[in-house]
């Protein structure tokens, strides 16, 4: 889901969603793209580059499971 917003403010698409969790990414004005996750209490952002390495280091650990 797109949610619309002001020109100089953020385009944020939500990425997945569960009870208690949210990831979403937003499209700065600047056109730099930032992920988010939403995990209860606590939001953590992430530039380009450490979300995918994030999603690296998260493939490892299911592969672990």
């Amino acid at each position: 889901m797109q949610l619309h917003t002001h020109p100089s403010e953020p385009e944020i698409t939500e990425l997945a969603e569960t009870k208690n969790y949210q990831a979403w990414r937003a499209l700065e004005p600047d056109g730099e793209m930032t992920y988010h996750l939403e995990l209860g209490q606590v939001t953590v952002h992430f530039f380009e580059e450490e979300w995918r390495e994030f999603l690296d280091l998260m493939r490892k650990l299911v592969r672990e499971a």
